[in-house]
């Protein structure tokens, strides 16, 4: 199909509508064959930036994670050129789920802040700015962040009732239905029947065929989802929940995953146990969808219906497990995020005198090159001698390729708040350009300088590189030399930079 003047708002809105309503009938599949017909335009208009948010929706349903980070990394370009605020907002709800995907909360935190306060930004209701609150709502409902994520879904619903859409899009049953499984995963299955209960009943017209008809085709499977669960426990239910379940055309895998999980739910109802038992043996779910802690819940809840109190228990110890499990891992990227954070602050406050932005890297706040040349020249001038080190970051280009360039930019910030941490009080250090940084070690020797070399290789290797940029490790080549200082950085810095390459060398043939 061709959209009508890209640039235009009509031809925004046009395309929008077509690409929500296939992405809201679980069709991501052949919505991004529609975006990837408008991502060839070569101006930034706003169907193009409507358009990669889109893509990256479309890559998140169809479980095709690894291509996300591409996408994200080109939207924030396009979104230089088209700065609306309900568009980065979305942005940044994306991207704090795929950072957490990667296992970065660090990373994840970062962007659910900034979306929130993008969207806060937002003066002009519409659908652009409903649709992105509930993205980010979505996004801290699939973290475990359920309070938050209710929070986010109030202000899209606000935001469209505002702007006079339909109730009925903005119901997303799906956050009060991945919040009371979290319940029951935890011990608290009064609390999940409670929730369950009132996803129905928040229903307009109720769980009817009515409703039925006007809830978006992406929405049913979690209604259909919440009659099967409240059946499976014995609770009474208004009406079958087998053709909410979803139709077999939705291909978003969510919709795949619930049609599963509820058929088992189905099958417990139904007193077939050992069939429900039978299905959740076999059963590949996503985490994402209802927690990985749902499989095991549900093979408890079918044992205890066969009778098997013992094998019921096993299984839910197999489910408290994987709760535990996930929320321990939330509180360690927690805090490694923080320490991280502590540490580029004190970096920060370190260079505060170094406020002239052309004698600053503006990414990681150290002394750039120019200051560098500064520095050592004023060196020259007091006759003081010392070492130069150039130090380059091993598997840096793997971060990008792999994480995005995002990431990369906060690699490169943990690198140089670890060396302003690592190195000594009067020590120079810089950031010289791409992943390469430079030391300058007055009234130094070699010898000394190879020490220090040691302790910033020690520190590299025992950084938990892995909360931030999962399998993509990080190390450090460096080379040293003594600084010339009748000629500048110049010399010392080209003999300093062929040793750093020759340790790097040697490091890959080891």
């Amino acid at each position: 199909m061709a959209w009508p003047d890209a640039g235009s708002a009509t031809g925004t809105d046009d395309f929008r509508d077509e690409v929500r309503r296939l992405i809201r009938a679980g069709r991501s599949d052949e919505a991004e064959k529609v975006v990837d017909g408008v991502l060839g335009e070569s101006r930034h208009t706003p169907v193009v930036a409507y358009a990669i948010l889109a893509k990256i929706g479309c890559l998140l349903n169809l479980g095709r994670y690894g291509e996300c980070p591409g996408a994200i990394d080109r939207a924030f370009e396009i979104m230089r050129s088209h700065p609306d605020p309900a568009y980065i907002g979305e942005l940044h709800a994306h991207a704090a789920y795929v950072a957490y995907l990667e296992g970065s909360l660090d990373r994840c935190v970062t962007h659910l802040v900034r979306s929130s306060r993008s969207l806060g930004g937002v003066t002009r209701p519409g659908p652009d700015a409903a649709d992105a609150w509930v993205d980010l709502a979505l996004t801290y409902s699939c973290i475990g962040f359920h309070g938050h994520a209710l929070g986010a879904l109030d202000r899209g619903r606000r935001m469209a009732a505002a702007a006079g859409l339909p109730a009925a899009e903005y119901v997303i049953p799906e956050v009060r239905v991945r919040l009371a499984v979290s319940l029951d995963h935890r011990g608290d299955s009064d609390g999940c029947v409670r929730i369950l209960s009132d996803v129905l009943s928040q229903l307009p017209d109720g769980a009817s065929q009515q409703t039925f008809l006007h809830l978006p085709e992406m929405d049913r499977p979690y209604v259909g989802y919440a009659l099967a669960r409240l059946a499976a426990v014995g609770e009474p239910v208004p009406m079958p929940a087998s053709r909410w379940l979803g139709e077999p055309g939705m291909h978003d895998l969510e919709a795949a995953d619930l049609r599963a999980l509820g058929a088992a739910c189905l099958d417990i109802a139904d007193r077939r146990p050992a069939q429900a038992l039978a299905r959740l043996d076999v059963m590949a779910v996503q985490a994402r969808t209802l927690g990985a802690s749902e499989v095991p819940r549900l093979r408890a809840i079918a044992y205890a219906a066969s009778g098997d109190h013992a094998a019921a228990n096993r299984a839910d110890r197999e489910a408290f497990r994987l709760t535990a499990q996930a929320i321990d891992r939330l509180r360690d990227l927690f805090i490694d995020g923080v320490e991280a954070r502590l540490d580029h602050d004190d970096l920060r406050r370190t260079v505060a005198r170094y406020a002239d932005e052309a004698l600053t890297d503006p990414l990681t706040g150290l002394p750039n090159r120019r200051h560098l040349e500064q520095h050592v020249d004023a060196m020259a001038r007091r006759g003081e001698r010392g070492v130069i080190g150039v130090l380059d970051l091993d598997s840096f280009k793997a971060v990008n390729t792999i994480h995005g360039h995002l990431s990369g930019d906060l690699v490169l910030q943990r690198a140089a708040a670890l060396l302003a941490r690592v190195m000594r009080r009067g020590d120079f250090v810089a950031r010289y350009g791409g992943d390469e940084f430079v030391v300058v070690l007055p009234s130094t020797k070699l010898p000394e300088a190879y020490e220090i070399a040691n302790r910033i290789r020690s520190a590299f290797a025992t950084e938990d590189w892995d909360s931030l940029v999962p399998g993509t490790p990080v190390g450090v080549s460096i080379g040293w030399s003594e600084l010339d200082l009748r000629s500048g950085v110049s010399s010392g810095f080209e003999a300093a930079d062929r040793a750093m390459y020759a340790a790097k060398h040697a490091a890959r043939a080891s």
